[in-house]
């Protein structure tokens, strides 16, 4: 049999053949705690799964990746497990129409984030247990069929270490014998089991509700974090954006909840972001807040939390066949994480944070050689694994937004509303979703999902205007580009410029069709000084401009009055930087100009990244110094000019400290470390501590003995890791050699020190001193693909690539190893591939930087 890799085909054939009735499984977890009894710290997990054959055949596996299969047993007939156990697969033969398997295994605990996750916490040295399973990881805890279409109900109890507490999707208490028991759950997949174990620490409220039918709900909701976290866990803004977002979805979805208890964990080296388990979603804990942070960090966390809460119905309730419709869940819930956020909490901007963030990220994704149709082709779980990207979530939930522009918004709601109900704890394809979208807007669905849903890449929409001789518009015609030219349902905005602000004064809508469509309605408007395609963004595109609105852009962007006008041009503009169409110093200017006037946190933070990455990455080589200085000196400048305690006085002091590299930028730093040097409202607190302290180490400023009396002070988890990262980030060859070989040579770090030790690795001010690792990158990474999990393997091969070695060389070097290596696994080519795009972006933005110098 195949390995870990489970294909599409033999999911197919699995779920043709039986179908699941349920799990039991019990977990024994006391060996978390106390010294290791084998070279592998394993706990026992038995696993009892009943199920029927609905198919032909006698013959199927069951999944389990575990050191050890201590007895198998189906249908009371004991199998010998060095016959049928080959490392990640238990065969089974003789299959009768209803059968019980029995497995007793030792699995292993995880330091990757995949799996059963232990963490010793070093400010404390308390243990804590978590799972992360997606997309089919819960095998490495317990015998599982691991597809998504085989959902059953699930019944855990779990043993623990004396006062732990225990959490699992159901609810649960701990009964005479000391065993955690808990409810059994409705029909889930196996990826969204999950639990939770150790001394967290852990809040409660309740969310009450009176449904339409008069009946009261009632759902019990916990939230936790390890101990040490507890004095900066803001519990409360965490209840009230939930409650709010169970409101919204209640009040939307016509759908009660559907699994009892909500309870929200923020777990130590999390991979993800957060995942949706239904009734025990799991954070990363970063997004407890351990220092001052601005309000587009509080919104971020708020749109996790409402995006995990919308895959309670889309994703957990109705569930993709296979991986293929990934986006049937993730497009979904990305589209309603910002779509609540709006209409539900104190952030009602933000579609301006999802135009000018989410959407960059699917931007890039789209103009990738790996780019694919949002619904994918997906062959096996490694394709699966890598589909959790800028297409599946973002693009996905873009095309959504355009589909409620398209379609309208009630028949929008109401399909939802159908779709939940027609398929409750099911499983389903597009076209199921599809034929009730038709149902509900009258419209050609088909149609729609094969330009939008079926088709890769992005369309560029360009303003074509003519005028008469007293300056009004003659002719307003969107031109459309791209290798698939789609129906858009998009605004047309006109700005005029008045006392240096630019504001709208006309406004259009218009289905975009083919590659030239008139705006009619624009006929006879005066003469604008910035036409804006796409205004409200309403569709997924690149923006373009006519020569007349870009000069308005560079002498007068921080005028435009609108928030999401802005942040639209502001992406735009980056797009031409980075399609080597503008080059990275006038990118770099227009920031420097208008970046101080910017009211939106958030799009400030990106503008900081965009033009952070517009130095290191598209600028010509021979500009990068003074693009650096320029940076650092326009960071300095508005850090002073801020309101003192602003968040945007905070927002440049990190900035500041990211560019930071003169001499006297440097010594200020110092100065503000030590106390001698001082900045009226800046709040140096620890994470500032740390942010402050980085460009020190990079430059060779803070050695060894000075990044230990940090950690002293901060002595702590996170401390730990910004130690690691700022060790690895010191400009010396040995340094370098030891976190390559901590990286490379060894698997003994956890996933969030292994992610540590290659963001210091890897700085732009040291290209030369890593140089020497491009060539040991090619001939590492397909043994390391082969032995370590994919998670980490990942990092490693996206993390290590050298792209900052930015020439013609490197990139021939890629294509040797894509060349020579033709039969890699598909999964690690696409890394591969993707990285060299990114090289090759980047020379050809170098080469119009070099031009315009």
């Amino acid at each position: 049999m195949p390995g870990e890799n489970l294909s599409r085909d033999e999911a197919h054939e699995r779920a043709a053949l039986l179908s699941v009735d349920g799990y039991e499984v019990v977990l024994d977890l006391r060996s978390a705690v106390g010294d290791p009894t084998g070279a592998v710290r394993t706990f026992r997990s038995e696993t009892t799964i009943r199920f029927r054959r609905t198919g032909a055949g006698t013959s199927t596996f069951v999944d389990l990746i575990a050191p050890s299969v201590t007895s198998v047993t189906l249908n009371g007939r004991p199998l010998d497990p060095a016959a049928v156990f080959d490392g990640s697969r238990i065969a089974l033969d003789g299959l009768a129409d209803e059968n019980t398997l029995v497995v007793d295994a030792q699995c292993a605990y995880s330091r990757t984030g995949e799996g059963m996750h232990r963490f010793v916490d070093p400010e404390d040295g308390e243990v804590y247990l978590y799972t992360q399973y997606e997309p089919a990881d819960a095998r490495r805890v317990y015998a599982t069929f691991e597809q998504p279409d085989l959902k059953a109900p699930h019944l855990f109890s779990v043993t623990a270490p004396e006062g732990w507490t225990v959490w699992s999707n159901g609810a649960g208490e701990r009964d005479a014998d000391g065993v955690w028991r808990f409810a059994e759950t409705a029909p889930i997949s196996t990826y969204i089991t999950c639990v939770v174990a150790g001394p967290y620490h852990y809040v409660t409220d309740a969310y009450k509700r009176t449904l339409g039918d008069g009946t009261e709900l009632e759902i019990p909701l916990g939230a936790m974090c390890r101990k040490g976290l507890a004095k900066h866990f803001d519990a409360d803004d965490v209840f009230l954006v939930t409650k709010q977002g169970l409101d919204f979805f209640h009040d939307n979805f016509d759908y009660p909840y559907p699994f009892g208890k909500y309870d929200q964990a923020f777990v130590p080296e999390y991979n993800l972001g957060a995942m949706e388990n239904p009734g025990m979603v799991t954070f990363r804990e970063e997004y407890i807040y351990r220092g001052k942070v601005t309000q587009a960090a509080y919104e971020r966390r708020a749109n996790v939390i409402l995006h995990e809460m919308a895959h309670m119905w889309f994703g957990d309730l109705v569930t993709m066949v296979w991986w293929d419709d990934l986006w049937l869940k993730e497009s979904f819930a990305d589209f309603m994480g910002s779509f609540s956020l709006a209409e539900a909490t104190r952030f009602t901007n933000s579609w301006v944070t999802f135009a000018n963030n989410r959407k960059a990220w699917a931007y890039r994704a789209d103009q990738l050689p790996s780019t694919h149709p949002i619904t994918a082709d997906i062959r096996d779980l490694e394709d699966a694994k890598l589909n959790f990207d800028g297409i599946t979530y973002a693009k996905g939930a873009s095309v959504l937004k355009q589909l409620v522009a398209y379609a309208g918004r009630d028949a929008f709601l109401e399909g939802a509303r159908r779709y939940f109900k027609r398929h409750a704890y099911g499983n389903t394809r597009l076209a199921d979703l599809l034929t009730i979208l038709e149902e509900t807007s009258g419209r050609d669905m088909k149609a729609w999902a094969k330009s939008w849903l079926q088709t890769s890449g992005v369309n560029t929409l360009t303003p074509a205007v003519t005028y008469d001789a007293e300056g009004r518009i003659t002719e307003l015609a969107v031109l459309q580009e791209g290798d698939e030219l789609r129906p858009h349902r998009a605004a047309v905005g006109l700005y005029r410029l008045a006392d240096g602000q630019l504001t709208r004064y006309a406004r259009a809508e218009a289905d975009i069709t083919g590659a030239r469509t008139v705006v009619a309605d624009l006929a006879g408007a005066e003469r604008p000084d910035l036409v804006l395609v796409n205004d409200d963004d309403l569709t997924y595109c690149k923006v373009r401009f006519d020569e007349g609105s870009l000069a308005a852009l560079r002498a007068h962007l921080g005028g435009i009055t609108d928030p999401l006008a802005r942040a639209l041009c502001w992406s735009a503009l980056w797009n031409l930087t980075r399609d080597g169409l503008m080059p990275a110093r006038d990118f770099v200017s227009v920031v420097l100009d208008f970046a101080g006037r910017e009211t939106d946190i958030g799009v400030l933070q990106m503008l900081h990244a965009w033009a952070g990455s517009a130095v290191t990455h598209y600028a010509a080589p021979a500009w990068r110094e003074e693009g650096g200085r320029l940076l650092a000196e326009g960071a300095l400048r508005e850090l002073r000019a801020a309101e003192p305690g602003s968040e945007h006085q905070l927002t440049w002091a990190r900035f500041f400290a990211a560019t930071a590299s003169s001499d006297a930028d440097l010594q200020l730093l110092e100065g503000l470390l030590d106390g001698t040097a001082r900045i009226d409202g800046l709040d140096v607190d620890q994470e500032m501590r740390w942010s402050l302290l980085s460009p020190l180490a990079v430059r060779g400023r803070a050695d060894e003995a000075r990044i230990g009396e940090e950690l002293t002070r901060d002595d702590t988890a996170t401390g730990k890791r910004h130690q690691v990262r700022l060790l690895a980030a010191r400009p010396s060859a040995a340094v370098k050699a030891q976190a390559w070989a901590q990286v490379v040579e060894s698997d003994t770090l956890s996933n969030a020190l292994v992610e540590a030790t290659i963001a210091g690795f890897v700085q732009p001010s040291q290209r030369e001193l890593i140089a020497p690792y491009a060539e040991k990158y090619f001939t590492v990474i397909e043994r390391l693909w082969a032995e370590r999990s994919i998670q980490i393997g990942m990092d490693v091969v996206r993390g290590l690539f050298p792209g900052l070695q930015d020439d013609t060389a490197t990139l021939a070097a890629t294509d040797a190893w894509l060349a020579e290596h033709a039969t890699a696994a598909p999964a690690l080519r696409r890394l591969v591939l993707e990285s060299r795009d990114d090289l090759a972006r980047a020379l050809r933005a170098q080469e119009c930087d070099r031009l315009a110098g």
